[in-house]
């Protein structure tokens, strides 16, 4: 995070983020305190929830700053404002987890899983998964409030703070939405790629990547057009990203991935890349894949769906898409405006995010 104009240190920045999100919930934790040994595992869970993972939403926000405002006043301060995107992520992951019926997060239990667990191994009344589904939910509530107290208390000036809230606000409407037209999309068992594209687009594309940029120039004061030519960077390469994770959510490898393998299709996810493939899929290849999403799959009947896939010709157009949107917002930094430091580092960014195995 130093003003090095060659280099960053993304390792230490991850750790200055990591230790704004402890700090917060080690306030919150001395909040709850009066509420006993439930708040603690309540806490627990969310000091879970934030550890890890690339910190990507959070890197782009602190460069949006940057790409604007090049010298930081307050690195401490500007560490909490890009802690708060990681703080909604987990909101988002929690609630997405019991939504999907995940049972894995990043190679533990996913939170609606192990609080589903704690219920049983103690024995306790009523039902286990609503204990673990109310639980979740609650948890995922807590996290996303907790993320706009975040961004609202980084210690940044007020007159940046209040424009970047504005922001704040659209991303988790978007996102939110976003997420109920994917799981109308599940419940109706169809989506064109139209339809997969506008999925991606508001429930992982825009807070992913888009909106991360312009809190972070909305904190560094940056005007109404300056977020503008941020989107023409921000968005397409959203979208190359979320197009990324679905291909890792069918071909990833769960020693890396910590999930289980073709986990999109076990869930059922029309993805774009499914969409693509019930297109250009014969007949008889696209009825096996269309009635087997959302079921259980042994690995032989996953490999038997990547192959339906690739042999349609869906995984390796998807890869040209992720190409093409990663040209294309290249192409649209260079004519942001931004510092020069800032879109070397941005460049950088956007190779990661394209190009990633996790």
């Amino acid at each position: 995070m130093a003003s090095d104009e060659t280099t960053w240190d993304g390792a230490a920045f991850r750790t200055a983020v990591q230790s704004a999100l402890d700090d917060f919930l080690d306030v919150q934790a001395g909040r709850l305190t009066p509420l006993g040994p439930d708040a603690e595992r309540l806490i627990a869970e969310a000091r879970r929830a934030v550890s890890g993972g690339k910190r990507f939403r959070a890197s782009f926000c602190y460069w949006g700053y940057r790409a604007f405002q090049p010298e930081v006043e307050d690195e401490e301060a500007l560490a909490r404002a890009c802690a708060a995107l990681e703080m909604l992520h987990a909101s988002a992951l929690v609630h997405d987890d019991f939504m999907d019926a995940s049972d894995i997060r990043r190679g533990r239990p996913a939170t609606h899983r192990a609080f589903e667990a704690e219920h049983r191994a103690d024995g306790w009344r009523g039902d286990a998964g609503q204990y673990g589904a109310a639980a979740a939910i609650l948890l995922g509530d807590l996290l996303l409030s907790w993320s706009e107290e975040l961004l609202r208390r980084c210690g940044l000036p007020a007159e940046r703070i209040s424009p970047a809230l504005e922001v704040f606000d659209a991303c988790r409407s978007e996102v939110i939405a976003g997420q109920f037209l994917d799981v109308s999309v599940q419940a109706r068992g169809h989506a064109d790629v139209e339809t997969a594209m506008t999925v991606l687009r508001y429930k992982s594309a825009k807070y992913s990547i888009e909106r991360p940029l312009h809190i972070g120039a909305a904190l560094a004061g940056a005007d109404a057009d300056a977020l503008v030519r941020l989107s023409s960077f921000g968005l397409p390469l959203g979208e190359a990203f979320q197009l990324r994770d679905d291909l890792l959510g069918v071909y990833g490898d769960p020693a890396t991935t910590g999930k289980p393998a073709g986990d999109d299709l076990v869930e059922g996810k029309r993805t774009v890349l499914v969409a693509l493939a019930l297109d250009a899929a014969g007949d008889l290849e696209a009825a096996l894949l269309d009635r087997s999403l959302g079921t259980r799959l042994s690995e032989a009947e996953v490999g038997r769906l990547r192959s339906i896939i690739d042999a349609s010709g869906a995984h390796a157009q998807v890869e040209e898409v992720i190409a093409e949107l990663a040209r294309l917002a290249v192409a649209g930094l260079d004519q942001a405006g931004v510092e020069d430091h800032a879109a070397v580092v941005l460049r950088e960014l956007a190779s990661a995010a394209t190009q990633r195995v996790v």
